[in-house]
């Protein structure tokens, strides 16, 4: 596939492979980025007082049509965790209520909605979904199982962070609706790596990272939410947005995209991550990593005697993939990984399983393929 090593600023020493913990910005989106910061800090009362708000109504229109939704059903934040955090504590939940989610969701979400559930009495309910995942219906069958009376909303990864796979949340989000049960799905690896019509996909709500799969600078990320639920949300911060003296047409907006003097470079610069992408044909781009992907993981697994634990198909997974290693000292031998192979990756232990988490980007070759399976094979135990 074609290589677009040299349009990012990642270190050449490094064999880079853990895209999906914090992304990488091109070079030709973080100056972008940095013309922002340098035209906020020549004048700015003219750029936050007189221009912000326009700017960011154009940076939410390219978002908008990137996600196949109006742009007054999304709003910028700075990741998708402080949107989730914004949501959970909005939503009227009463003892005993309870949340289904899966054991596969992000560390963060999961402590999130244990907060409220804490202060408030309901209940997280973390369904199990055993690996190797089968069939989307299958899924389904188990995910649903872990519905009861008591069940007020559905929460779930489009791609999950600790195993790399792809949920049916079309499927998931549209079963909720008949269901009456409100559905918010964590998209976070979702943008840049999936093609998304949020119209169609039928979440209530959904947030994003734009800094990760779509490379845009550190700090953007959104939220999209139907209108029909978007006066449930109270915003997290009150600012000038609340009682706004001049009000836009969209209180959902007016309330959540105000909150207080910050750096909104990040935001404005997604037209250009989305711009980026687009002139570098990335359903290209994105076929070859996800092509690489399979040929890596069928070695890993060769060479562990683990069995996948997805089927080798894009509903699965795509330029990310996760796979089981044997016993050992995560944290140490990721270590060992980079220390001595300079190979960054992710190592870390789920369900009480060894876990490695490959991520492709356009940066990444057969060489940096061939540089992860000759560290494996130099550190993996021996009788594995």
């Amino acid at each position: 596939m074609d290589n677009l090593k040299s349009e990012f600023m990642l270190d050449p020493e490094v064999t880079f492979l853990n895209h999906g913990s914090f992304g990488a910005c091109p070079r030709p989106v973080f100056e972008t980025y940095q013309e922002w910061q340098r035209e906020l800090e020549r004048q700015p009362v003219k750029f936050l007082a007189r221009r912000a708000r326009e700017l960011m109504a154009e940076a939410r229109t390219a978002l908008a049509d990137f996600l196949h939704c109006s742009e007054d059903e999304v709003v910028y934040f700075t990741n998708p965790t402080t949107a989730i955090n914004m949501v959970a504590r909005s939503l009227e939940l009463e003892p005993g209520d309870e949340i289904l989610t899966t054991d596969h969701e992000y560390g963060a979400m999961d402590r999130t909605w244990r907060f409220i559930c804490q202060q408030i009495g309901a209940r997280y309910v973390r369904q199990p979904i055993p690996l190797p995942v089968t069939t989307p219906e299958d899924f389904m069958e188990t995910f649903f199982s872990g519905i009861s009376p008591r069940t007020r909303l559905v929460f779930i990864s489009h791609i999950t962070s600790p195993t790399a796979l792809c949920f049916p949340v079309e499927a998931i989000c549209h079963r909720a609706r008949q269901l009456g049960l409100l559905s918010i799905v964590d998209g976070a690896h979702a943008p840049g790596q999936v093609p998304l019509d949020l119209t169609r996909l039928g979440a209530d709500l959904y947030t994003g990272a734009c800094h990760k799969w779509l490379c845009a600078p550190k700090g953007a990320a959104f939220l999209y939410a139907r209108r029909e639920v978007q006066e449930r949300l109270r915003p997290l911060v009150i600012s000038w947005g609340w009682e706004a003296e001049n009000p836009s047409d969209s209180r959902f907006i007016d309330h959540h995209e105000w909150q207080g003097t910050r750096d909104i470079a990040a935001f404005l610069s997604v037209p250009a991550a989305i711009r980026f992408q687009q002139d570098r044909r990335w359903n290209t781009i994105r076929q070859g990593c996800n092509e690489l992907a399979s040929k890596t993981r069928e070695r890993i697994n060769s060479m562990t005697g683990f069995d996948p634990l997805c089927p080798d198909t894009q509903d699965w997974f795509i330029q990310m993939f996760a796979a089981r290693l044997p016993e050992l000292d995560c944290e140490a031998f990721q270590r060992q990984l980079h220390d001595e192979h300079r190979v960054e990756v992710a190592v870390y232990r789920w369900n009480d399983q060894p876990l490695i988490r490959v991520s492709f980007q356009a940066y990444n070759d057969e060489g940096d393929a061939g540089a992860l399976l000759h560290a494996l094979s130099k550190l993996l135990p021996k009788n594995s």
